[in-house]
């Protein structure tokens, strides 16, 4: 596996659909919940442990497991009760994989995505439905990603989505936003120590008012992401 491979899936010019989703920030900030540089730092780290809790265990099991893919899929689909996370989280991991075949030469890849097409084009059977999390974890896999290094780029792209949509949605600068991504890196690297050998049965919510905000989203009189 080359560095070349992780600094292309961690450029976010790679299409994995996550430009079109806050995280639930944008509600947060319509609701004046994110008013202040704290504020924003403090939705960031809930955000960086909520991946941990939430998709780690998921993003670990697939990995070591991609075969069970698909009752790590439903599993993530049973967890995910908020109905804006879920579609959210569908969207993203049928991005991430259909991006990740079209460009890499995989056969398992190929093979993933062709099931997955069969399942949205199907009347009969909900087969997959397709979450970011268990995607990753099987899409990097195939990829030859190691797991810690996949686990890593977890929690930066949800981190980085976070000040990314700050940025676009003018809560924050383009320099102050990359001030706190290097700030809350030591956040990651405490939160990876303690979730990396995290498993399926681990599976938890440690953001829950942030879950309301981002289930909100839906209903605000305007909004420039999906999520």
């Amino acid at each position: 596996m080359h560095d070349a491979l992780v600094w292309q899936l961690v450029d976010s010019a790679f299409p994995t659909g996550a430009f079109a989703h806050s995280l639930g920030l944008e509600s947060a900030w319509q609701h004046g919940e994110v008013v202040s540089r704290d504020d924003l730092r403090r939705f960031v780290e809930a955000t960086i442990l909520q991946a941990a809790s939430g998709a780690l265990p998921l993003v670990n099991a697939a990995h070591n497991e991609p075969a069970r893919l698909t009752e790590w899929d439903a599993l993530n689909d049973a967890f995910l009760t908020n109905a804006v996370a879920n579609r959210a989280s569908r969207q993203q991991g049928r991005t991430l994989l259909a991006s990740a075949a079209r460009i890499f030469a995989s056969s398992t890849l190929d093979a993933l995505l062709a099931r997955v097409s069969s399942t949205l084009n199907s009347q009969l059977s909900p087969g997959f439905a397709a979450h970011v999390a268990p995607l990753t974890g099987a899409v990097f896999a195939a990829l030859g990603v190691p797991l810690e290094t996949t686990q890593r780029v977890a929690l930066f792209t949800a981190a980085r989505g976070v000040l990314s949509a700050a940025v676009r949605l003018g809560v924050t600068g383009s320099y102050d936003a990359q001030r706190l991504q290097s700030e809350c890196a030591a956040c990651s690297a405490t939160v990876l120590a303690r979730y990396r050998d995290a498993g399926p049965s681990d599976l938890a919510q440690t953001a829950p008012f942030i879950d309301i905000l981002q289930g909100a989203h839906d209903r605000l009189y305007s909004r420039l992401f999906q999520s």
